[in-house]
């Protein structure tokens, strides 16, 4: 269970097809994974993104800025499967914990609360594979 979270809060729920996902980038089926938000924007100021693991495999949540007219999913991938998170203003990957660790287990949340300027910014899940597979969205901070 998350402990109350400060400012705006916004669910994010984490999702993937059950099964193998086989297919065309770094082994994973492009849109086999889902990161889907209750909202879309805030207002600048603190946000808590709580985020909950609703698949079948480990999950998690890196914030990160978009620049310009970049678009969310543009980002270019590794060859380990996942993108540079250089410039990531948090992450929520800790089962049942606020901020970093090895990723949301199956049925268990994670969070993290930051003071956000307006921006656009990807929310994404970076473990090997599942930036590829579609798992990542657009938050937009005014």
């Amino acid at each position: 269970m998350a402990p109350a979270l400060a400012g705006t809060v916004v669910n994010v729920a984490l999702t993937n097809m059950a099964g193998p996902m086989m297919g065309r980038r770094n082994g994973m089926v492009a849109g086999a994974m889902r990161m889907a938000t209750d909202r879309g924007s805030a207002a600048s100021g603190t946000v808590s993104f709580l985020a909950t693991n609703a698949g079948t495999i480990s999950h998690e949540l890196v914030v990160l800025p978009l620049q310009g007219n970049q678009a969310p999913g543009s980002r270019q991938v590794r060859g380990d499967g996942t993108i540079d998170e250089a410039g990531s203003v948090g992450e929520a990957s800790s089962t049942c914990a606020e901020g970093t660790g090895q990723g949301i287990l199956p049925g268990a949340s994670g969070w993290v609360t930051r003071t956000l300027p307006p921006g656009r910014y990807e929310l994404l899940c970076n473990l090997p594979g599942h930036y590829a597979a579609g798992m990542y969205t657009q938050f937009t901070v005014s």
